[in-house]
């Protein structure tokens, strides 16, 4: 009981500390770019410690549930998130960034649908493995169905368009969907099926086969579509071992893109250098290992699911962001969890913790 006191302790930590990190970087990587457009260098800041404390608020709210009220609530949070999906994509009612359709505005701050559905996603994955377990290795009768969900979903969000987070949605799926017993044939033949549409989405798409030109050569455009990902390497390669100093860092200064969102861990690597980046990614494995400690002590299928399925949603999502950032993945516009700006993605990755923890406390 205690081993898990302490499991449950150190998940808990470990956000709290990567959630310092994020405020404090957040107002390094933002502050002057904030005064220039502004004329506030607080103001993502002030923002970002709002969505913190709806995440508080959120975390220590599913903390006092019983998760297990989750699988009943399955099919109706999917509906929900599916929903809202088409909802937004209804003209005048969403807002509009960048050509994309991803955001409902509710006062002074938005509400992102594309992070519910994940969790809803997530939930009913669990939800289905663990009432289906004996008829999973039927393609037809297990593992299809469920398939057909996920298409559902990631159609919706492709319509936005956002095939980041369908990348990392699938990801998870297919992770839930392994351990919970899907035949590994039944996944290699979807996976291999799914390419002929990953390649007319990635290469007949102007902007996403612009990523992909500028990951394989950035060089070859530098001020162009190249530009991101060499700012991106050059604040890495201006860090070094200990870094410029923390507000110290020049990338920040207008010259990187999305300096205090998805590309924060550019700015880390600047100004605290490669003892920094190391420490965040030491930080996102003991969470994945203390995660997993948790999901394996689960009393029930569901817990167990549920739990693995929240940790690997948010290592994922790391990995993938450390990925692009160091030029190993095309860019993708996915924030690092609990320390990039990023609103929604921030409350939900703090609830998030407040599930894995309550699995570990009824599990105690």
């Amino acid at each position: 009981m205690m081993d898990m006191r302490q499991t449950r302790i150190s998940v808990a930590a470990v956000s709290f500390l990567l959630l310092c990190v994020g405020v404090v970087m957040i107002y390094s990587a933002s502050a002057i770019n904030a005064y220039e457009t502004i004329g506030d260098s607080a103001y993502y800041l002030k923002r970002h410690l709002v969505y913190m404390l709806i995440g508080f608020i959120g975390t220590f709210a599913v903390m006092r549930l019983d998760y297990q009220l989750l699988s009943r609530w399955a099919k109706p949070l999917l509906l929900c998130a599916v929903a809202l999906l088409i909802v937004l994509l209804l003209p005048g009612i969403s807002r509009e960034i960048g050509g994309a359709r991803r955001w409902f505005r509710l006062g002074g701050l938005s509400f992102q649908p594309s992070e519910f559905a994940k969790l809803a996603m997530l939930v009913y994955t669990a939800d289905f493995i663990a009432r289906r377990k004996t008829r999973l290795h039927s393609f037809r009768q297990g593992f299809l169905p469920l398939l057909s969900v996920l298409l559902l979903v990631s159609g919706c969000i492709l319509l936005q368009p956002d095939l980041g987070t369908v990348v990392a949605v699938s990801l998870v799926f297919f992770v839930l969907c392994f351990i919970g017993g899907v035949r590994p044939t039944h996944m290699a033949l979807v996976a291999l099926a799914a390419l002929p549409a990953l390649y007319v989405l990635i290469f007949k798409v102007a902007y996403r086969r612009s990523r992909i030109l500028a990951f394989l050569n950035p060089w070859e455009d530098p001020q162009g579509i190249g530009f991101q990902i060499i700012q991106s390497l050059v604040a890495f390669g201006s860090g070094g071992w200990l870094g410029t100093g923390l507000g110290q860092g020049k990338q920040k200064l207008l010259y990187l893109p999305a300096a205090y969102t998805d590309f924060i861990f550019s700015i880390i690597g600047e100004e605290l250098g490669f003892i920094g980046t190391a420490s965040i990614v030491l930080l996102v494995m003991v969470l994945l290992i203390q995660g997993a400690r948790i999901s394996l002590r689960a009393r029930d299928t569901f817990g167990q699911l549920l739990s693995f399925g929240l940790v690997s949603s948010l290592i994922i999502e790391a990995m993938i962001n450390i990925g692009v950032v160091t030029s190993i993945f095309p860019t993708k516009g996915l924030p690092f969890p609990f320390i990039s700006y990023g609103g929604t993605s921030l409350v939900f990755n703090m609830i998030y913790v407040g599930l894995i923890l309550n699995v570990g406390r009824k599990s105690s």
